[in-house]
């Protein structure tokens, strides 16, 4: 595997790395699964609030119908290079009951308020239990920068 120059960083600057891109970027790849249909992945556009990342699909869409039956979802930024996967459980909110703070921010990041719109959205909120996060082979090992919901840098820094 070709590393491509990459240099392996400390973990707190790979945790800051992937706060900062989580904090910046618009899209990422959801995956679920349901008992009857299998599989599903779709990109959806995300905030995230710092806990949790907060994503919108119609009510009416696979992923809906997914998360409902089968909570346990991962997500994947969309960059094989520097790769951010995280793993949770999603939380459904119907557009009139998603809390207001997490709809604005939601909103004004994108210019879009799915709560205007004709046909309901349910807004899914995935707090990760664990986060991976890599760029390339020298950091493949240690990539697991978060688990059971705890940040291992800061896990390690608190003895």
């Amino acid at each position: 595997m070709q590393t491509t120059g990459a240099v392996r960083r400390q973990a707190a600057k790979r945790t800051q790395d992937t706060l900062d891109r989580l904090a910046g970027e618009r899209d990422v790849w959801v995956s679920t699964g349901h008992p009857d249909h299998g599989p599903h992945q779709v990109p959806l556009w995300f905030l995230w609030d710092g806990r949790a990342m907060w994503m919108c699909t119609s009510a009416t869409s696979v992923t809906a119908r997914n998360v409902r039956e089968e909570p346990r979802v991962r997500l994947a930024l969309p960059d094989t290079f520097d790769v951010v996967l995280l793993q949770g459980e999603a939380e459904c909110f119907p557009d009139q009951e998603v809390p207001r703070d997490a709809a604005e921010a939601f909103a004004a990041k994108f210019g879009w308020d799915p709560r205007t719109e004709e046909e309901p959205f349910l807004y899914v909120r995935v707090t990760p239990k664990t986060v991976r996060a890599w760029r390339g082979e020298p950091e493949l090992r240690g990539r697991v920068i978060m688990r059971d919901g705890r940040w291992q840098d800061q896990a390690d820094s608190s003895g």
